[in-house]
Order: C-alpha cells, then sequence, then structure tokens
C-alpha cells in the first residue's frame, strides 16, 4: 500500500530556511578555515620572517634571552604581530595557552604561522588587526554576516517563488475558466504536490468537474425539453385549429391557442438561449442599421403598446441615423424586442417608453427606459440570469429568459448591456454596440 504522505507548507518553509543557516554557518567556517591556512602559509615562506627567527634563534643559543624577547617585541610592533620563541617539544603546549599568555583577540580565528628556526627553535607568529597579516577579525565577522544574509535571502527568494509560481498557475487557471473556456484544469505538475497547494489543486479540479458535469446536465435537459416539446406542441396547434370550426364556443378554443402560442414561444426562447451559449455558435455577420431595426421594432410593437395604453417615444440622435453594426440583423431585433416587451409589461398605463440612440465613448448606445416600479439593488446583477425574475416583476409575463437572450445575442456581436433604476424612477437598459466602420 502506497503511502500518501502530506509535507506541510509551515514544515518546509520552516526546514527551509533552518537549512540556509545551517548551511551558513559550515560555509562561513569553512571559508574562514581556508583563508586562515593560506595566510599562515604565506606568513610562512615569508623571508624577513624566516631571518628574524634566525636571529631570534641565535641570540637565544646564546644565552642573550633578554635581548632575543625585545628583538621579537620591537619587530612585533613594528610589523603589527605577536611574535614569540618556543622549543619544538613544546610548541603544542605553548600553543593552547598562547592567546590567553598573549593576550590576543578573541575573535581571531585559525592557527599561527610557525616558522623554523636554528637549534631546535620556532617562532611562532600572531598576526594582529591592520598589521601585515592581511586577515582581519572584523573581516571574518563581516564575511559570515554577509554569507548568511545572501544564503536566507537565496532561500526565502525560492520559498516565495515556490509558493507563488502554482499560485499563479491555480490563479490563472479561474481566470481563463471564468472567462468560458471550462476544458481548462491546474497543471498536475501543482495538483501532484504533498502540501496544501497541491490539495488546493486538487480540490479545485474536482469542484471544476462537478460544475461542468451539471452545467452540462443542465444544458442538456434543457435542449431535451425543448426538442421533445416542439412536435407536440405544433400537432397541439393543427389539432385546436381544426377543432375551433367545430366547437360552438370559440372564446374557449381560443384561449386554448393563446395557451399553446406561449408554450411554443417559451421553446423557441429556451432553444435560442441554448444556441447563443454554445460555444462555436454561427450567425450572419453583415452591416445592420440599428435605425431601421429599432424602428421596424417599435412598429411590431405598437399594438401592443396601444392594448396596454403605454406610449412609445424614439429619440435618436442625428449623427447615428447612418450608422451600422456587424451582425445578424434577426438577432439584434430580437434582442432589442425583448428589452422592448419588458419595458412595455412594467410600465403603467398612461406612462411612456422612451427609447435612446446615441453615440457614447466611441460606441453605439441604445437606451431603452420604462416608467415602471424599478428593481431593488439586490436584483440588479441577477437580471440577465436566465429564468432570474425581479420580485417587483412576478406579476408580468414571460418565464425570465428575455434579458437573458437578449445578453447574450449583444455579447456575442462583441457588445455590452447593463440595467440600472433611472434618475425619475423605472429601469434603465442600456445596450452598447461597436459601430462598423
Amino acid at each position: 500500500m502506497k503511502l500518501n504522505f502530506q509535507w506541510p507548507l509551515s514544515l518546509r518553509i520552516f526546514l527551509l530556511i533552518w537549512f540556509a543557516m545551517a548551511l551558513a554557518v559550515v560555509l562561513s567556517n569553512m571559508a574562514v578555515q581556508e583563508l586562515g591556512h593560506r595566510e599562515r602559509k604565506q606568513l610562512e615562506q615569508r623571508e624577513d620572517l624566516a631571518q628574524l627567527a634566525r636571529q631570534a634563534a641565535e641570540l637565544e643559543a646564546a644565552g642573550e634571552r633578554r635581548d632575543a624577547r625585545r628583538l621579537l617585541r620591537e619587530s612585533g610592533e613594528r610589523l603589527r604581530m605577536r611574535l614569540f620563541l618556543v622549543e619544538t617539544e613544546d610548541l603544542f603546549r605553548d600553543q593552547r595557552r598562547s592567546r590567553h599568555r598573549l593576550d590576543l583577540p578573541g575573535g581571531l580565528p585559525g592557527q599561527p604561522a610557525v616558522i623554523d628556526a636554528p637549534g631546535g627553535y620556532r617562532m611562532v607568529v600572531w598576526p594582529q588587526a591592520g598589521g601585515d597579516g592581511w586577515l582581519d577579525p572584523r573581516f571574518f565577522r563581516s564575511f559570515e554576516l554577509g554569507l548568511t544574509f545572501l544564503l536566507i535571502t537565496l532561500a526565502c527568494w525560492w520559498i516565495a517563488r515556490h509558493i507563488s509560481r502554482p499560485l499563479r498557475n491555480v490563479e490563472s487557471t479561474a481566470r481563463d475558466i471564468a472567462s468560458g473556456d471550462t476544458s481548462l484544469r491546474v497543471a498536475q505538475k501543482v495538483a501532484r504536490r504533498r502540501d496544501e497547494i497541491g490539495a488546493l489543486a486538487r480540490a479545485f479540479n474536482a469542484m471544476t468537474d462537478r460544475l461542468c458535469t451539471l452545467l452540462e446536465r443542465q444544458q442538456q435537459l434543457l435542449r431535451d425539453i425543448s426538442h421533445d416539446l416542439r412536435t407536440p406542441l405544433a400537432r397541439q396547434r393543427v389539432a385546436i385549429e381544426l377543432a375551433r370550426d367545430s366547437i360552438a364556443d370559440p372564446d374557449i378554443m381560443d384561449s386554448v391557442l393563446r395557451q399553446n402560442e406561449r408554450l411554443e414561444a417559451m421553446t423557441e426562447q429556451i432553444l435560442t438561449l441554448h444556441r447563443l451559449s454554445a460555444q462555436g455558435q454561427s450567425m450572419a455577420q453583415e452591416p445592420v442599421s440599428l435605425v431601421k431595426v429599432i424602428n421596424d421594432v417599435l412598429q411590431d410593437a405598437a399594438d401592443y403598446a396601444e392594448q396596454r395604453r403605454v406610449d412609445c417615444h424614439l429619440d435618436i440622435a442625428d449623427d447615428v441615423r447612418q450608422a451600422t453594426i456587424l451582425g445578424d440583423q434577426g438577432l439584434i431585433g430580437r434582442a432589442l424586442d425583448n428589452v422592448l416587451q419588458n419595458a412595455i409589461d412594467v410600465t403603467p398605463p398612461a406612462h411612456t417608453v422612451t427609447v435612446r440612440l446615441h453615440f457614447a465613448d466611441r460606441w453605439l448606445r441604445c437606451e431603452i427606459a420604462d416608467e415602471g416600479p424599478g428593481v431593488t439593488a439586490e436584483d440588479l446583477p441577477n437580471l440577465f440570469e436566465p429564468f432570474f425574475r425581479s420580485d417587483k416583476a412576478r406579476g408580468g409575463q414571460g418565464w425570465g429568459l428575455g434579458l437573458a437572450i437578449t445578453r447574450d445575442i449583444v455579447q456575442a456581436h462583441d457588445g455590452r448591456i447593463t440595467a440600472f433604476n433611472g434618475e425619475q424612477g423605472g429601469l434603465v437598459v442600456r445596450l452598447d454596440w461597436p459601430p462598423f466602420t
């Protein structure tokens, strides 16, 4: 059985920083010892120190110990070194206590240089700071601190990169999925990580798979229901029209026929919404006069507006009368008709629906404003979602598909749609279209 051991991210960070500090201490000590060894070799090869060792040994052998010590002391002050002469058999014993006896700096690393002298003597050389010895105790401390800072900085940079790169992958994948590419998932290299980031990636992929499955089932359900309803509704319509002539009460049959027409319209809207939402949906691309489309939509809605005693007012700026947009005239007309019908439905009798067309920030803007009750601030963000109906609009007709279809049509034409409550009340739906030049 394979164990799936997890490495917590906090443990990784702790171990990396601890390892960086330990590595800095080890490497700095190795570097200091190497530098000290080089300095010791350099001092042992100096001819002036070798000559001084011979002179001191000759004085010591001649019994002039005081003169030998004075020579070493004066030469040491001139060279800024601590010099003393020892016999060979006492070398190691004197090295162990030389620091304390000569009051040498505690920060001086390494071992002293040892120079052979005649008569079984050796001269021990301790370099001092600022002397001919080229190593300064302060240099060692600065070197250790600098190396430690460098290694810890590299470790922290690696940790930040180790954490930020997979998180950027998750973020970019989520952004692309939100843009519509539901086939993307977080890279397996990130999902295989045995820490919290890997767990997040695996959970994200599982969540995306589940949501895509639910979305596909929803679209398949709508598609199947719509297709299955069209044939019996068409047959029912023919049967109703045939039975209409043979039944004494035509009002009942007219009511049944109207309900059948409503079901057919709902089915057609569901199919239109599915076709627009499907990836790779193609549509006609031709210059369309938006002024002509708006006039046709208003003309078709004239009887319905008159029945509801609602006036429709058209306000067109002079500079947009010849403007065109690129797209499908039928879909554009359907989008505008959905918004207009919705505005007429919610506008009280003896009030007005205003349609304005003008240029705004290089967009061809159409605004349809009603004088109805408006929409609450909580419902505005969901107004263009399928099957959503605002609380104040529940008494009207429809299934909450008209504005959703309008949104998909506008987006398919590289446009944008927004809705907001007007200053004088009512709802304003703004449709921005890119002009065709």
